[in-house]
C-alpha cells in the first residue's frame, strides 16, 4: 500500500475530549472517527488491526472444534420474555419496534437467539457436543459512554456457545474455552491476567473474566502475589486469622447517649428485597460489596437499600441510629464473617437518635443472626488461600466466560434425548470477548510520547519505507519503488511513504502509527549499497545491505 492512496487523517493535536491515551492515539493516527455518543467508524488502519485480531480469534476457536455462524443483531422480544430478560435486562438494551409495532431488540448478546436455534435443530446425544461462535456487532446503551471504543455503546464482540449432555461434557468444553482463550491474548501481545469473577446478567454458576493489565482498567483486580488466587473485587474473598483472646462479654447491654463520646463500631444498613427486609452490620470502616449481597439466599438481585424517610418511617430514627440490637421485628440479620472474629463487646445503634448501645454481644444477645461474606476486601487483607497479604490492581475486562447450565435450556425448553432415551435439558457455556475494546487495550500498553508501537502480529503493516531526499534524487525513489516491489513479492506487509512531504512529517507519521520496522531510503545509505533499519519498539538502528534485507525482515518477523 501506498501512503498517497491510504485513507488515514492523522491529527497533530491532542483531542481535548478524549481522556485516554488509547483515545487519543486511535484518533490522531486516523483509526476511528466519532459518529455519536459511543459511535464509531472505523477507517482502513483501524480496520485492518480489527481483521488481524479476529483472524487469531478465528483460529484458536476452529482449533478446538468451534465452528463459525453468524445470527441477527435484531431480535424478537417473544425470545427474550421466554427466559424473563426482557425486563430484567434493563436500560442497557436498546428496544425498537416494526411497522407492525411488534417489539424488537438490537441484540446486546445472544443467549436466547442460539437456546432458539439449539432447541430446534439438537434432537438426541448424539449430536452432542457442539460449539459455535460468531462475530459480530452488539449494542447496550451505556449510560456514559466513555474512554473510546473501551466503553462504546456499539462495538465488535466474538461470542461463543456449548451444548452439552452433561456437566462433566460443559466442564470439557469450557477448560477448552478457557486454553483458547489464553493462546488468543497471549498471541494479541497483550499483559493480561484471569480472575473468578460474577455472572452478573448472564447468568450461571462459574465464569472467569480475562484483563489487560492498565491503570486506567475500571475494574479492580485483586490477588495473591504467593498463590495463583485472583478475582474481581466483586467477588473476591479473604480469610481472617484466628483470634484466640475471644472473651465472654460480662454483663448487660447498656443504653448510653451519643454526647459521652462513644462510637459505634458496627455499621448498620437496611436493605429491602420484595416484602423482606435486612439488616446488614459490618465492622466500622468496612464497605458493602453490594454483588455479594445479590447472591445470598432470599436476597437475590432485586435489593434496594431503605432511603432516609423509609427508615424514618418504619423505625422512627435516622439511618445512623439503625442498629441490631433488640433484635427487630420482621428482619433478617446477617453480619458479615469478620465480625466472628471480633473479641469483646460491640457498639452498634439503638434505633433511638442520640443512643447506642454498648456491651452488646452479637452472639448472645441478637437473635437470628445469620454470618455471610458481605463487605468489600481491602488490601493487606488475608488471602482466602492463606497464601499472603491481597493486592490490588485495575484491569480492563477483554474477556468473559460462563457455565450457565441449564439456565436457558430450562427456560426455553431446548431438550435432547440421552443415552436412555429420556429427555433432559442441554447444559450450556457462554464465552465472549470484546474485539474493539481489545484493540484500544493493546494501545494502553503499548506505546510511548510518540504514538502506537503495535505488536507484530496485529499492526496494520509490518514495514514502513520512508524516503528521504525524494525530491532532489532519481535514484532515492528508483530504490525505494524496487525495494516496495521485492517486500511485497515476499508478502511482507509494506507501507510506502511516497507523498511528497518533509521527512519530518514522514517520520511523526510512522511513529504515530506504530508500524514496527522501518525502512529508510536515502542517498546516504544508497551510496554504501544498504538501507537504514529501524524499529519501533526498542528504537535500534541498522545497515541492512539492500541484498539482504527481504531475508532480515523475515527473520525479524520470525523471531518473535
Amino acid at each position: 500500500m501506498r501512503c498517497s492512496n491510504l485513507f488515514f487523517p492523522t491529527i497533530k493535536e491532542v483531542p481535548v475530549d478524549a481522556e485516554l491515551v488509547s483515545h487519543q492515539l486511535m484518533l490522531r493516527s486516523g483509526m476511528i472517527r466519532q459518529v455519536g455518543s459511543g459511535l464509531y467508524t472505523f477507517l482502513p488502519l483501524g480496520m485492518r488491526v480489527l481483521l488481524k485480531i479476529q483472524s487469531i480469534i478465528r483460529e484458536e476457536m476452529l482449533s478446538i472444534g468451534a465452528q463459525e455462524i453468524i445470527m441477527p443483531c435484531i431480535q424478537p422480544a417473544e425470545l427474550w420474555q421466554q427466559t424473563g430478560r426482557w425486563d430484567d435486562f434493563g436500560p442497557q438494551m436498546l428496544k425498537i419496534k416494526d411497522r407492525h409495532l411488534r417489539d424488537f431488540c438490537f441484540a446486546p448478546t445472544h443467549e436466547e437467539v442460539i437456546t432458539d436455534l439449539m432447541r430446534k435443530e439438537i434432537r438426541s446425544y448424539k449430536q452432542l457436543p457442539i460449539v459455535v461462535f460468531q462475530i459480530a456487532t452488539k449494542f447496550r446503551d451505556e449510560i456514559r459512554p466513555r474512554f473510546g471504543v473501551i466503553r462504546a455503546r456499539e462495538f465488535l464482540m466474538k461470542d461463543g456457545y456449548s451444548f452439552d449432555k452433561d456437566e462433566e461434557g460443559m466442564n470439557n468444553s469450557y477448560d477448552n474455552m478457557y486454553s483458547a482463550y489464553n493462546n488468543i491474548f497471549s498471541r494479541l501481545g497483550i499483559k493480561y491476567c484471569v480472575v473468578h469473577a460474577d455472572t452478573g446478567s448472564i447468568g450461571g454458576k462459574y465464569s472467569h473474566e480475562f484483563h489487560a493489565m492498565a491503570d486506567c482498567g475500571e475494574d479492580i483486580l485483586v490477588y495473591s502475589k504467593n498463590s495463583d488466587y485472583a478475582a474481581n473485587i466483586e467477588l473476591a474473598t479473604c480469610s481472617y486469622e484466628p483470634n484466640d483472646e475471644f472473651k465472654d462479654v460480662v454483663g448487660d447491654p447498656v443504653l448510653v447517649s451519643v454526647d459521652v463520646g462513644t462510637e459505634a463500631n458496627i455499621r448498620t444498613k437496611v436493605v429491602s428485597s420484595g416484602e423482606n427486609l435486612f439488616f446488614l452490620l459490618l465492622a466500622s470502616g468496612d464497605e458493602i460489596n453490594e454483588t455479594k449481597i445479590s447472591h445470598i439466599e432470599g436476597i437475590g438481585l432485586d435489593w434496594k437499600f431503605l432511603s432516609p424517610d423509609e427508615i424514618e418511617k418504619i423505625y422512627f430514627c435516622s439511618p445512623d441510629s439503625i442498629g441490631p440490637y433488640p433484635s427487630p421485628d420482621k428482619a433478617t440479620i446477617i453480619a458479615d464473617n469478620k465480625l466472628l472474629y471480633h473479641s469483646g463487646p460491640v457498639v452498634c445503634g439503638a434505633n433511638k437518635d442520640g443512643f447506642l448501645w454498648t456491651n452488646v454481644d452479637i452472639r448472645r444477645d441478637i437473635s437470628g443472626i445469620v454470618f455471610a461474606d458481605i463487605r468489600k476486601v481491602v488490601e493487606g487483607d488475608l488471602s482466602p488461600d492463606l497464601s499472603g497479604p491481597l493486592h490490588f490492581c485495575r484491569g480492563i475486562e477483554l474477556g468473559h466466560i460462563f457455565q450457565l447450565e441449564k439456565k436457558y435450556s430450562r427456560a426455553m425448553s431446548c431438550s435432547f434425548v440421552n443415552e436412555e432415551q429420556k429427555k433432559e435439558e442441554l447444559f450450556m457455556g457462554c464465552y465472549g470477548i470484546g474485539i474493539s475494546r481489545a484493540l484500544a487495550a493493546i494501545i494502553e500498553q503499548s506505546h510511548d510520547d510518540k504514538g502506537i508501537i503495535w505488536p507484530r502480529a496485529i499492526a496494520p503493516f509490518q514495514v514502513i519505507i520512508i524516503t528521504i531526499g525524494l525530491s532532489s534524487s532519481n535514484r532515492v525513489i528508483e530504490v525505494a519503488e524496487n525495494l516496495y516491489n521485492e517486500l511485497c513479492s515476499l508478502s511482507i506487509e509494506v507501507l510506502y511513504d511516497d507523498r511528497q512531504s518533509r521527512p519530518g512529517i514522514k517520520l511523526n507519521d510512522a511513529d504515530l502509527i506504530g508500524i514496527p520496522d522501518r525502512l529508510i531510503v536515502s542517498q546516504a545509505t544508497i551510496e554504501v549499497n544498504s538501507v537504514e533499519y529501524q524499529c519501533r519498539s526498542s528504537r535500534s538502528s541498522k545497515l541492512v545491505p539492500l541484498s539482504d534485507i527481504g531475508s532480515y525482515l523475515i527473520s525479524v518477523g520470525r523471531s518473535v
